[in-house]
């Protein structure tokens, strides 16, 4: 099963995948790691062989209180080339649904999701539909849109699911998806997903699609405020490119000085480094708040003055930089906070062309 999985960082002793390391659990502060148990990014991806379904079998919790807030429905979402891009016409498609185990299978059409935006030239044109996931013990069919090709499975994340077993329907082969450039993202809320209306939506996906990178998403909301145990344990995966995208939680919910700031994210990339030492990194400074940029946290540091520091500290640590604060308008964040669909599509778009930018690395 472990072989069909991507974007993954770590496993639990129950077979989830986390998004922090569990024998260096007792550094890390209790929202980091209460946010690595959410699956955010992880996706099944696999090549198929004359398949017109596959099941998937899994083990899911409900919602944590924390998770009920994202705006993603607990659904698989499956991704696939348009009929175009595939070059087979698309056949009509019998319903996906999930099957309680020793529960006849529920025969529900599945909703079309929200396609991915337009790629960038050279990028693939896809298309994305989903099925139902519950909470329990389940296996979930996914009817393919063509027989052969290559597909992207993301996960239920709000579900938390425990996946133990993928196999072709009625015949056929799946073979794992070759493997990519891996690509580490560390981040707050935004580069976990808030608030995209599915996972596939969110920056890192988006932006790791159109680069052919594996993408891990090391992204904590309400936590990520440059913990060193998470840079340690971010120096101890491999990774091709790094990307760090924090600031925003040390305004308000963690206050920060610009200085602490500075001198926080200074360490935190100095330890990155010990660990990926001629890898690409770049930072992504703090994203437009309308309510924090020209006020004061408690001590007294606006969140301007926080981008500027991590911006400072990126110089300090010879990183590329993308200054986030002119990425965004107040009209792509759907709660003042974090954006919708079109912000990270804008989001992605940026980092995706700071990453090609001169970077040692071949895009596939």
């Amino acid at each position: 099963m472990r072989e069909f999985t991507q974007g993954t960082a770590w496993w639990s002793p129950d077979g989830r995948p986390v998004r922090a390391d569990p024998a260096d659990q007792d550094r890390l502060p209790g929202d980091t790691w209460e946010r690595a148990g959410l699956p955010a990014g992880v996706r099944l991806e696999f090549s198929a062989r004359g398949v017109r379904a596959v099941e998937v079998a899994y083990a899911a919790s409900p919602p944590s209180d924390t998770d009920s807030y994202r705006n993603a429905p607990p659904v698989f979402t499956l991704l696939a080339d348009s009929c175009e891009e595939a070059g087979t016409p698309v056949p009509a498609r019998r319903g996906s649904g999930t099957e309680a185990v020793g529960i006849p299978s529920q025969q529900d059409a599945p909703a079309r999701a929200p396609d991915t935006p337009t790629p960038p030239p050279g990028a693939r044109a896809q298309s994305a539909f989903d099925s139902p996931a519950a909470p329990g013990s389940h296996v979930a069919r996914i009817e393919l849109p063509y027989p052969d090709g290559d597909f992207t499975l993301h996960l239920p994340e709000t579900l938390r699911p425990a996946l133990t077993g993928l196999r072709p329907v009625g015949g056929g082969t799946i073979e794992p998806a070759a493997r990519r450039p891996r690509w580490l993202v560390y981040g707050d809320s935004i580069a976990e997903g808030w608030s995209a209306s599915r996972p596939h939506l969110a920056w890192p996906a988006l932006a790791g699609r159109a680069l052919g990178l594996d993408t891990v998403n090391l992204g904590y909301a309400g936590a990520a405020r440059g913990e060193l145990a998470s840079a340690q344990q971010l120096a101890s995966l491999q990774g091709d490119l790094i990307t760090v995208a924090f600031g925003t939680n040390c305004w308000s919910r963690t206050p920060h000085s610009a200085g602490l700031l500075h001198e926080t994210t200074r360490a935190f990339l100095a330890l990155v480094r010990q660990g990926h030492p001629g890898v690409p990194l770049l930072v992504l400074s703090p994203v437009l708040r309308p309510d924090a940029e020209s006020v004061p946290n408690a001590l007294g540091a606006t969140l301007g003055e926080l981008r500027s520091a991590v911006e400072r500290a990126a110089g300090d640590a010879g990183a590329a930089l993308l200054p986030g604060g002119g990425l965004l308008e107040s009209r792509h964040l759907v709660d003042g906070v974090h954006p919708g669909d079109t912000g990270h599509g804008l989001l992605a778009d940026a980092v995706a062309a700071a990453l090609r930018r001169g970077q040692p690395w071949t895009a596939s």
